[in-house]
């Protein structure tokens, strides 16, 4: 049984940055979530157990990266260059999958933290 607990969700204007943290009790592949206010779930990141391997959502690319600390068993999303868009609640999950976009393979999540991107 893998527990995450998130943190570092807030609001932000447009423009600016957020930092996401994941505290977990195991070590894992992990990935970052999102979902905005009448829409599904979607994928944002996912990073190997240990942090050499990670993708991204074409949404995001070159503006979010996931990295981890597994001395801390913490993964972070660092989020810049935010907008409107960017605005939903924000989940970490944890499998044993390895890379994976798809979140019904991951067996476990974080109860979430709003980002808020105002314009």
């Amino acid at each position: 049984q893998v527990q995450l607990v998130e943190s570092g969700g807030g609001l932000v204007q447009a423009g600016g940055s957020l930092r996401l943290s994941c505290l977990a009790s195991e070590r894992t592949f992990m990935g970052w979530f999102r979902q905005a206010p009448g829409k599904e779930r979607e994928f944002v990141a996912a990073i190997s157990w240990s942090g050499a391997t990670t993708s991204y959502a074409d949404s995001v690319k070159g503006r979010f990266t996931i990295s981890r600390d597994n001395a801390k068993n913490t993964v972070y999303l660092q989020m810049n260059s935010l907008k409107p868009e960017d605005t939903a609640v924000y989940y970490c999950a944890a499998t044993t999958k390895g890379i994976v976009t798809t979140q019904r393979l991951y067996g476990y999540w974080g109860q979430g933290t709003q980002v808020t991107v105002s314009s």
